[in-house]
């Protein structure tokens, strides 16, 4: 077994170069740029939408009151007159990225603490590095791309962005398993 304290190492480096790699992944490589579709005639509905005051937040057209309003025929008509989706409502402004990059980089330090956590919990100091890896590896992977999938199967989040996602994920993952592998104390 080893400790947290003994892994602070492969932490913090799995989560600076996951940091850098993902940076390049959505800044360099072409593989993100049709994630979102563009909405037809976008300024008369950035209009519409500015005219019913929505606040930040996450929203459902339609959205059903209750069990039993789902099962009417008025919300069934919605339905099927559409159309239907989920989006989030960001604040207004361009903003800079400083904050959302904050946070990116406190998620990789966590998701390399459970990483650690695991492996540190099954092997003990001077393990072999495909042990490591494999370990820090699949809960890294767990971490970064498993719950991407809630999104497709319950809130209909395209198949491309789901791949892809998953794609990166396996990515930092194997970046992760590779790091710790690499810094495991002897």
């Amino acid at each position: 077994m080893v400790g947290l304290s003994a892994l602070w190492l492969p932490i913090v480096v799995s989560a600076v170069i996951v940091f850098v790699v993902s940076s390049l992944v959505h800044m360099v490589l072409p593989w993100h740029k049709k994630d979102f579709a563009r909405v037809p005639d976008e300024d008369r509905v950035m209009e519409l939408l500015r005219g019913v005051g929505l606040t930040p937040g996450d929203y459902m057209l339609p959205r059903p009151d209750s069990m039993d309003h789902m099962k009417s025929a008025a919300f069934r008509e919605k339905c099927e007159r559409g159309p239907k989706l989920t989006m989030t409502v960001m604040p207004n402004g361009f903003g800079g990225m400083g904050s959302a990059l904050v946070q990116w980089f406190i998620y990789l330090l966590i998701v390399a603490i459970f990483a650690a956590y695991v492996a540190g919990r099954a092997l003990g100091p001077g393990a072999a590095y495909l042990a490591v890896f494999r370990f820090a590896g699949v809960t890294a992977f767990a971490a970064y791309a498993l719950a991407l999938w809630q999104l497709r199967i319950w809130w209909k989040r395209s198949w491309h962005l789901t791949i892809w996602a998953t794609i990166d994920g396996l990515v930092y993952a194997l970046l992760t398993a590779g790091t710790f592998g690499w810094l495991w104390p002897r």
